[in-house]
């Protein structure tokens, strides 16, 4: 199982980023997908899920309205995109899936918010 992600960056407060999660190593199309996040001196919170079947997506109430996770099954592929980033979305972000009882993580991609 691999799972990299890419994408992050420095950008400015009300810029936007799109982060991506290249997969493989298992059969993508049937499995949820999470982002997380984790920042200096805090624990990793959940961010962001799509499901495997109905592509159905739920949201942190902080990122809710600003954030969009999608999937393409024919790319094994998840994305997140970030619009009207704030300074309190500085964070490495994670992306996340179960197989067999087991969490699988990528390496993370750094997100800074600054002027």
């Amino acid at each position: 199982v691999r799972i990299v992600e890419s994408g992050g960056g420095l950008v400015q407060p009300g810029g936007s980023l799109r982060l991506s999660c290249a997969t493989s190593g298992f059969t993508f199309s049937n499995y949820d997908m999470r982002w997380y996040r984790q920042a200096p001196g805090k624990e990793r919170e959940l961010v962001a899920v799509i499901t495997s079947a109905r592509a159905s997506t739920n949201y942190a109430d902080s990122v809710q309205g600003r954030f969009t996770i999608s999937r393409d099954n024919a790319k094994n592929t998840v994305y997140l995109q970030m619009n009207s980033l704030k300074p309190e979305d500085t964070a490495v972000y994670y992306c996340n899936t179960y197989l067999w009882g087991r969490g699988y993580w990528g390496q993370g991609t750094q997100v800074t918010v600054s002027s």
